[in-house]
């Protein structure tokens, strides 16, 4: 006689929804907040990504860009800017090869910038050399250093008397400590020292920054939120002691999708701004930005419109 055995009940697992969290192809994202380098960084990027926020893709200019690289190496890069009526416009190629890096531009009155970039030419180091014609006293050698705990610049004009701008940071990826400074040697003077931390986390950075010689002091705080689809929101808060003045500006960004990213920001003056931000096909970006002041309403609203297009 055949018995047969009941089967065994299937032990089934709830399901958990997790949020979707959208992953644009530009802009501000949670997972580049989080590629951290190896060191500190340099001074010029303490607070990089709150100005970014705050300030990047702003404009009440049109513009109109069209790019193309090739295998070999050389990219080109036209731009055609009509900014208050007047129109200017530039033409840069730049050719990458191992380590090195030339980059040169001619714009519509006849200057002609040059720079040539070589990394690991030492060890952890990199060389900037640049200058500027017909201003042959533009030309600028650039040196930069990054350790594990520490990185360092020093840039010479080339000229007779010349101006020598250095900088130092030390601490780790999460948190630095730095300082930058500018020596002119025709009149023995400092005419710039600057000093600030910077702290971040994968999903936030905040830095304090003394400017000025000592009279202007920042803070900004940016923060990434699931709420936002990968956006952020950013706080600053900017005093001039001389003047007593304070400014806070407060802004965020918003992932509508992958392809489209929305901006605004507002400070204590009453000064508002927005922005979108449209991917319309791989490398080819539309940005519509606008301003206007919240206190005085008669007054015309500015409008920038941006077309940067790579077939």
């Amino acid at each position: 006689m055949l018995t047969v055995k009941p089967t065994a009940k299937l032990q089934t697992k709830p399901l958990i929804l997790k949020p979707l969290i959208l992953k644009p192809l530009f802009g501000l994202s949670r997972s580049q907040s989080s590629n951290m380098s190896k060191g500190p960084g340099l001074f010029s990027d303490f607070g990089k990504k709150p100005k970014d926020l705050l300030n990047k893709d702003y404009s009440s200019d049109q513009k109109f860009t069209i790019s193309s690289s090739s295998y070999t190496g050389v990219a080109l890069v036209s731009n055609l800017v009509n900014k208050g009526g007047l129109s200017s416009g530039d033409v840069a190629a730049q050719y990458k090869h191992k380590n090195a890096v030339v980059d040169f531009k001619l714009d519509t009155e006849s200057n002609m910038l040059t720079t040539f970039t070589l990394s690991d030419l030492l060890p952890s180091a990199k060389t900037v050399a640049s200058f500027k014609l017909p201003d042959y006293n533009s030309g600028k050698l650039e040196v930069q250093y990054f350790h594990e705990h520490a990185a360092l610049t020093t840039a010479v004009g080339l000229k007779k008397s010349p101006a020598v701008d250095f900088s130092a940071t030390i601490g780790t990826p999460s948190i630095a400590f730095g300082a930058e400074a500018s020596y002119m040697t025709s009149s023995g003077e400092f005419t710039k020292y600057n000093a600030g931390v910077n702290m971040t986390k994968p999903d936030s950075n905040a830095s304090v920054i003394l400017a000025d010689k000592g009279d202007s002091l920042r803070v900004s705080y940016l923060h990434y939120l699931n709420q936002l689809n990968g956006g952020a929101v950013v706080g600053e808060i900017a005093r001039k002691f001389s003047t007593n003045e304070n400014t806070l500006t407060v802004g965020c960004s918003y992932l509508v999708d992958p392809h489209t990213l929305v901006k605004a920001k507002l400070n204590n003056h009453g000064n508002l701004g927005a922005l979108v931000h449209h991917e319309l096909r791989p490398k080819s970006f539309l940005t519509i930005s606008g301003a206007f002041d919240t206190k005085a309403l008669e007054k015309t609203p500015k409008f920038g419109l941006a077309l940067s297009l790579k077939p």
